[in-house]
């Protein structure tokens, strides 16, 4: 693993940086696969990310661990985006990036299903279920994520991909961005988009958004271990 926590790197300033580049070499939205975690943390990162990117969403978490708690997050997930969708038709003045780009428009949301296999999630941390939380477990629970998405992207034809995982404050974003590196740079294909979505009250955006669209916000990351811990 080359993943390391990378001191006094502002990452959102690179993802603005990274923006301003993509942009500069096409007249159309960079295609953007974005990883979603769950729609409560996901619903800052789209309206933040909506002005510069035709997005689809990726729903990968072969961690959650029932299939009745799987299937009651992507089905937020789903909603969310369908209400972000209506709201870009509708250009609505409720929907800030809508407003602003109302003249030239704003791309519809995809959503992508991953493979639900918490086999493989089991698999992959056996022999680490005592860590702690934010230890060697989640690391590997990172890359198995991140390197599914560098994966699907680098077969679709988009030119860049990230995770709503850094907007949590209990998540290293210089971690995730090593990770989401190490993945772009094994698959030689498409690029890692920077991001700490925590950045500009990007969090308490997100705390906004689930109240105003009444998200299902659940207490623990979505693995068995980090329900325990909340017990």
């Amino acid at each position: 693993m080359t993943e390391k926590r990378e001191a006094k790197r502002n990452y959102d300033r690179e993802m603005q940086q990274e923006i301003r580049r993509l942009h500069s070499e096409t007249r159309k939205l960079p295609k953007l696969l974005l990883h979603a975690c769950c729609a409560p943390c996901s619903s800052a990162c789209l309206e933040r990310l909506l002005p510069d990117f035709a997005i689809t969403v990726f729903y990968y978490n072969p961690n959650i661990d029932h299939e009745e708690e799987y299937q009651k997050r992507v089905a937020e997930e789903r909603r969310l985006i369908d209400e972000y969708n209506r709201r870009i038709r509708e250009a609505s003045c409720g929907f800030p990036p809508a407003c602003d780009r109302q003249k030239s428009g704003l791309s519809e949301i995809r959503v992508m299903e991953g493979d639900y296999h918490p086999e493989d999630f089991h698999a992959l941390v056996r022999g680490l279920e005592n860590e702690p939380e934010g230890g060697a477990r989640c690391m590997a629970c990172f890359r198995l994520r991140l390197f599914e998405t560098a994966r699907v992207a680098a077969q679709g034809d988009f030119s860049c991909f990230t995770t709503t995982l850094t907007i949590s404050p209990l998540k290293d974003a210089g971690l995730l961005n090593a990770i989401g590196r190490e993945a772009a740079e094994q698959t030689g294909r498409v690029t890692w988009l920077p991001s700490d979505f925590k950045k500009r009250n990007g969090y308490l955006r997100s705390l906004e958004l689930s109240r105003e669209y009444g998200l299902y916000r659940q207490n623990y990351c979505g693995c068995s271990f980090s329900k325990t811990e909340k017990k």
